[in-house]
């Protein structure tokens, strides 16, 4: 929980921000790598395969409407969370 309040705090972009774009893409993508650690020790858990596919994906439609609507915000929420299009 702690951790996901510090990743809040890091991407809001103003004191009651809890739900814009940046911060959704943060969570997801912490969320994205805690389950792929998982998946890499338990393979056939398929069931969580395909949660994991589903958060990439609507990860990555947030990061297309961030694009299309504010581009700088887009590159640098890429650029701190390391991700590549």
């Amino acid at each position: 929980m702690q951790l996901k309040s510090k990743t809040i705090a890091d991407f809001r972009l103003h004191e009651q921000d809890t739900g814009s774009a940046d911060v959704q893409v943060a969570l997801l993508t912490q969320r994205i790598n805690e389950l792929t650690e998982h998946l890499q020790k338990h393979r056939k858990d398929h069931s969580s395969r395909r949660g994991l596919l589903m958060m990439v994906g609507q990860r990555r439609r947030l990061l297309d409407y961030l694009q299309t609507t504010d581009n700088d915000r887009y590159l640098a929420v890429t650029k701190k969370l390391k991700l590549r299009k």
